[in-house]
């Protein structure tokens, strides 16, 4: 038996999960007693999602309900994007902010919800002391991808692209109000998103596992999250009409937010935003990028951690007992997902200290199991880095 720390968990989001729950919307924000309807959404989403379109056109037809859409531009949250979604959150004068879209619409929400309430700017809020006030606007989030679960999550992660660098916010209450969790919302989903998406899901589950402040709700949810995801995520990439595969992703993913928000990320996350700051691509490819190098790490600093993180992905035990087959594991399901490498962003070995710098100034790598010195991080940026093609 080990002994089993003290530990404080609180995580008041509703969730709402399955297919066709996103048509519930205008029940949900009635519950509110709301008459004017903030509606967040990625730009173009109605010609690309037919599901995201059908809840937004069942929400506009409640005659009940002014309804105010504002579509966020493509790519990562910028403070710009976050400051252009204040503004019209409060001209709206809404009782209810819907995010509707990928984790990005969703961050930039949380965000905007803040700052409108608040009356300042993103970059005011940086530059004072962090106030998080109760909100007087409630958030309901429908995720239409399948990585962050920002849906459940008290965290926020905004670009800077002036200073090639990204902000993370995080605070309980920051989260959503209802998370309503769709799985055919998800079903729109390149291959490359998907893969994208899920592989940052399946990193946020094993680092709440192995991250020092990790507690026994969080890992129970997690190891049940990677057990979910496993099979599904290639099965979801291979065929995005596969109902199992993306249920099994849709809530695999909720519950690796909720696992992460229990607990924390750790250097993957770290690694990963140094690489996505100076490179602007996709959060969940930077993640990709890193993610067995940074686990190779950690399976030797918390090996019994990662033997369970194997189990949970139903790999063979081999009898090394160090956590190896954990990193064989997640290093076969990049392969499967024809992930890209480090080397195919231009990066060469003269940037490696520069990033390195970066990530050592970032919060998620303190939350490691233990201490990342320069080196490691240097070591695992040139593993990756040497890394020309993945194998199946």
């Amino acid at each position: 038996m080990e002994n089993i720390e003290a530990f404080n968990n609180h995580l008041p989001v509703k969730v709402r999960f399955g297919e066709g729950k996103a048509l519930t919307l205008p029940a949900v924000v009635a519950e509110f007693s709301a008459t004017k309807v903030f509606l967040m959404v990625d730009e173009g989403i109605e010609k690309f999602n037919p599901a995201a379109k059908a809840a937004m056109d069942n929400l506009i037809a409640d005659k009940s309900l002014t309804v105010t859409t504002f579509e966020k531009p493509a790519g990562e949250p910028t403070i710009e994007m976050v400051d252009d979604a204040t503004n019209a959150l409060t001209k709206s004068g809404a009782q209810v902010l819907v995010a509707l879209g990928g984790g990005s619409v969703i961050d930039t929400a949380k965000a905007a919800r803040l700052c409108s309430q608040l009356e300042i700017s993103f970059r005011e809020f940086q530059e004072k002391k962090p106030a998080y006030p109760d909100p007087t606007v409630a958030l309901i989030a429908l995720p239409t991808s399948a990585g962050t679960g920002s849906e459940v999550s008290g965290g926020s992660v905004i670009s800077d692209p002036t200073a090639g660098r990204k902000a993370g916010i995080a605070n309980g209450l920051l989260r959503a109000q209802v998370a309503i969790v769709d799985p055919v919302l998800t079903y729109s989903m390149p291959p490359s998103m998907t893969a994208n998406t899920g592989i940052d899901a399946l990193a946020q589950a094993i680092a709440g596992i192995i991250a020092k402040c990790s507690t026994p709700i969080g890992d129970a949810i997690g190891y049940e999250a990677i057990r979910m995801m496993t099979p599904a995520l290639v099965a979801a990439y291979k065929d995005g009409n596969n109902k199992e595969a993306r249920a099994g992703m849709a809530a695999g993913s909720m519950m690796a937010g909720l696992t992460m928000n229990i607990s924390d990320c750790t250097a993957e996350h770290s690694l990963g935003q140094a690489i996505g700051g100076l490179k602007h691509v996709p959060h969940g490819l930077t993640i990709g990028l890193v993610l067995a190098e940074t686990l190779t790490r950690e399976a030797k600093v918390v090996p019994a951690k990662m033997e369970r993180v194997a189990d949970a992905m139903d790999e063979p035990d081999d009898g090394s007992k160090d956590g190896s087959r954990a990193v064989r594991a997640v290093s076969r399901i990049l392969a499967q997902l024809n992930f890209p490498v480090l080397s195919s962003l231009g990066f060469e070995e003269g940037d490696i200290d520069n990033l390195a710098n970066i990530a050592l100034e970032d919060f998620f790598i303190t939350q490691a199991p233990t201490p990342w010195s320069k080196q490691e991080v240097v070591d695992a940026f040139m593993s990756a880095l040497k890394l020309r093609s993945r194998v199946a």
